[in-house]
């Protein structure tokens, strides 16, 4: 059973996301603030976070801050839609998703499932699978022990960086457009993905290029889309 740890100052809003998860048969962990959800994480395994921004203590984004020092837990935002800009800077700092308040129970569900089945592919909860290695000049994806080397140096991508760079290598060559980047990571469709994805492509870029301004494998196609160089 999976524990996801839900975080918002508004306990009604807690207690709806707890009946929705624990008739998925999901275990839940409420916190109200910020420095009550770092307390939890600490002393439980916690698989998924679903995180409120605007949060008295210490807000969503700090707590964010503070969790991807040591952790690689992935995170859902909750944001009300005057927030844009506080979603971008979420991803900014290593969220995985985020859901806009008031949000649909099917939409939410959607969204947790989507970010668990990622993070269970990228094996922070163990799944044995046969070994697989792709590669490409001095980059290589280990799709077995979920490393990635740029010229034989080890790279840290979270799990859904991992999952991007796994697909675009596995299809080397080949430009794919933002919204089947989105549908073929996340496993739903791809409307209004642009943000989601051009903030996870410039992590990428910043992890496995030596110039991310001048990209020598994860190379953009304006207008089309992106792809991973195919170098013999």
């Amino acid at each position: 059973m999976y524990n996801i740890l839900v975080v918002d100052d508004d306990k009604e809003i807690v207690g709806a996301i707890d009946i929705y998860l624990k008739n998925e048969g999901y275990n839940i962990l409420k916190a109200y603030n910020g420095e009550e959800a770092l307390k939890v994480i600490e002393e439980n395994e916690i698989h998924l976070i679903i995180l409120d921004i605007m949060m008295p203590k210490k807000d969503g984004l700090e707590t964010l801050e503070e969790i991807r020092k040591n952790k690689t837990i992935p995170v859902i935002l909750l944001s009300a839609k005057s927030e844009d800009y506080d979603k971008i800077g979420g991803l900014n700092l290593g969220a995985d998703d985020y859901i806009t308040k008031p949000f649909n129970p099917l939409e939410l569900m959607a969204r947790v499932n989507s970010v668990l089945r990622r993070y269970v592919s990228f094996g922070s909860i163990k799944k044995e699978e046969g070994k697989k290695v792709y590669q490409t000049g001095g980059l290589l994806v280990d799709d077995d022990t979920k490393k990635v080397m740029v010229d034989e140096k080890e790279v840290k991508l979270t799990a859904t960086e991992f999952n991007i760079l796994k697909f675009l290598i596995q299809n080397k060559g080949k430009v794919y457009s933002i919204p089947q980047i989105y549908e073929n990571v996340w496993n739903e469709e791809g409307f209004g993905a642009e943000n989601i994805i051009a903030v996870h492509i410039r992590h990428i870029r910043e992890k496995i290029e030596i110039n991310p301004k001048e990209p020598r494998y994860l190379k953009v196609i304006w207008g089309v889309g992106y792809k991973i160089e195919d170098e013999k």
